[in-house]
């Protein structure tokens, strides 16, 4: 595959479609900020998208919402339920013994996207996240993770489209990078993410991501959030790391076809 930049235009048009997809319906103002165009970009794309079928103006007001066309884009997508159904009785008992959330992320282009989660099946949570949920790679534990464990030319062209797309920061990206440590995770099992902030509560919790593999080869995260307040990162690493690699092992057996249970 030919290394660089997607087409700028077309990642405008998916973020915007993304956006409005996700808040199910949106003002033409708010789909400029949310996928970060000006304004007049936005009047183009959503102009687009209203041809081609995919969103809808509302009657009686100027907000824009997806039809049922935007399904016929995951019709052949093939969902990964052998690692949710593999994974689920594991990250319950889990939840059970420790408290805390457990989820289970994969990579989906630039971002982290949540398949699972037990937010909902425990009160040490300040939200409940459910599958699709999204978070950016560089900044979670989950996507620096997936990272570590990518083959070293997916990892640097996913860096450089990255490093290419308007809304980033270059120099965060840069400081991002170097503190990559993909030797250092990779050596030992896990990566951490002090503190989450671009989550539905930036700033107020912490997470561990260990990782699931399917006959050897990276499947997906498998993460521990807990709140920065209750305990710091150094004594949940002493505490809950073990018992997640345990969990993670046993997901990955399972995965792998060999059976057993943490």
């Amino acid at each position: 595959m030919e290394k660089g930049v997607p087409i700028r235009s077309i990642s405008r048009s998916i973020a915007a479609l993304k956006a409005i997809n996700e808040k199910g319906s949106l003002s033409m103002m708010e789909i400029s900020r949310a996928s970060r165009v000006p304004y007049p970009t936005a009047c183009r794309i959503v102009q687009t998208l209203l041809y081609e079928g995919l969103i809808e103006q509302e009657p009686s007001r100027k907000r824009y919402r997806a039809t049922a066309l935007v399904q016929t884009l995951s019709h052949g997508f093939q969902h990964r339920d052998k690692l949710v159904s593999c994974a689920r009785p594991h990250i319950m008992d889990l939840t059970r013994e420790v408290g805390w959330p457990i989820s289970i992320a994969i990579r989906v282009g630039r971002r982290m996207m949540l398949r699972d989660s037990t937010h909902s099946s425990t009160a040490l949570t300040f939200e409940n996240y459910y599958p699709g949920f999204t978070l950016p790679i560089l900044d979670s534990a989950s996507g620096k993770l997936s990272l570590a464990f990518a083959a070293d030319e997916e990892r640097e062209m996913l860096l450089g489209w990255m490093s290419e797309m308007p809304e980033v920061d270059l120099d965060y990206l840069r400081s991002a990078q170097a503190g990559l440590d993909v030797e250092k995770i990779r050596r030992d099992g896990y990566a951490v993410q002090g503190r989450n902030h671009y989550n539905r509560t930036p700033g107020k919790t912490s997470s561990i991501a260990v990782p699931i593999f399917n006959d050897g080869e990276f499947e997906a995260a498998m993460t521990m959030v807990f709140f920065v307040n209750a305990m710091k990162l150094d004594a949940a690493l002493d505490r809950y790391l073990p018992t997640l690699k345990r969990y993670a092992a046993a997901i990955s057996s399972d995965l792998s076809g060999d059976g057993g249970r943490a």
